[in-house]
């Protein structure tokens, strides 16, 4: 059968019903041990009536299997699948990778590019409902994933681009914000972000002037998150692996930094928030739920999915029935002992001193 267990970490608790069953089965025997070695023939039929271990055993048996049935319960068990239409909320996030090859410096370990997609993952993993679309550039811009809701389809292309995803070297940061303006879905206001990594180098391409544009033109809040050291810098591989040495010009190695007053600039003119992360590990769990995850929200076409049919209640109805089944026999066995004593003491009550003597039966007879 074709079925799904939405929460298997559950499990353990039938280990717990399992030990409980165990331990009452130890209680029942060491009481019954307890009464044969300390109490006479006589006083055994009282504490221990016939049919007490029998109850016992009903007992304990119906809380174990009630227990384990709601054990089934939480762990969510479906099987069937159904058609479900789900409305669909959040926002639209437009992420603008930098893969120049400055952002292959190792002033961040392991190197600017890597530390991005890793900070872009972080922030992935807290969303939920949101779309998301990828721009990398660096001397030309290329849209790798339109606005998706596939967070694992977005991932692998995320790890599958760097300086070879575009033709051209360089760094327009301006060309790149406005195609990733250009990538949304809907050209309403609000509900929409760009979330920029990059180093903050520029080749001339107005990134500030751009941003303020597409801030007034569609109401796009624009997050820049600047990546490597500000002061000393580091120098560029000329490849990904090293091998060829690092980049020059006229003789001399090019050492790169990263350039905050740009990025802050961009941030504060589209109301966005600039993180300079340079090159410590910062929570993107946080940057998401205290800046991006703000953008106001808007309702997304219905979806259409095909879920498993939640089963739940076939489980706790007859857990609910054996519990009630458990209290109803405990308390039917507690009135019938009850009874029964009130009938024995009654047999073997004493004459009270107020009867009178001649039912006495050591009374003197009169003469």
């Amino acid at each position: 059968m074709d079925m799904q267990v939405g929460n298997p970490g559950n499990i353990w608790l039938l280990a717990v019903v399992a030990g409980g069953l165990l331990l009452s089965g130890y209680a029942i025997l060491a009481r019954r041990r307890a009464a044969l070695k300390f109490a006479t023939a006589r006083l055994r039929s009282q504490i221990l009536p016939p049919g007490t271990r029998t109850r016992y055993w009903m007992s304990a048996i119906l809380i174990a299997v009630s227990m384990t049935f709601l054990c089934l319960a939480m762990m969510d068990i479906r099987w069937g699948k159904t058609w479900r239409e789900v409305p669909q909320k959040g926002i639209e996030v437009m992420f603008v990778l930098d893969v120049s090859r400055s952002m292959l410096a190792e002033d961040v370990t392991p190197n600017r590019l890597s530390r991005a997609k890793q900070q872009i993952k972080d922030m992935i993993d807290e969303m939920a409902g949101d779309r998301v679309g990828l721009v990398v550039f660096a001397g030309d811009t290329r849209q790798s994933v339109p606005l998706t809701s596939h967070y694992e389809d977005f991932r692998q292309t995320l790890d599958s681009v760097g300086p070879h995803s575009v033709r051209t070297g360089g760094s327009r940061l301006g060309d790149a914000i406005n195609a990733a303006a250009n990538g949304f879905i809907s050209k309403t206001n609000d509900h929409k972000a760009i979330v920029v990594f990059t180093d903050g180098e520029d080749q001339e391409s107005q990134p500030v002037e751009v941003a303020k544009k597409v801030h007034a033109e569609q109401g796009i809040r624009i997050f820049t998150v600047g990546l490597g050291d500000m002061d000393q810098g580091a120098r560029i591989p000329e490849t990904d692996d090293r091998r060829g040495g690092f980049v020059q010009y006229e003789g001399q190695q090019v050492w790169s930094k990263m350039n905050g007053q740009t990025l802050s600039q961009i941030a504060t003119e589209t109301d966005g928030a600039y993180i300079p992360a340079g090159t410590r590990r910062v929570n993107m769990s946080d940057v998401y739920h205290g800046y991006v995850a703000n953008v106001e929200q808007t309702e997304f076409e219905t979806a259409k999915i095909n879920a498993y049919i939640a089963r739940f209640q076939w489980f706790a109805a007859p857990s609910l029935a054996l519990l009630l089944l458990e209290v109803w026999i405990s308390t039917r066995n507690v009135k019938t002992r009850q009874a029964t004593a009130s009938q024995g003491s009654s047999k073997t009550r004493r004459p009270s001193e107020s009867e009178p003597e001649k039912h006495r039966p050591d009374a003197p007879q009169a003469a």
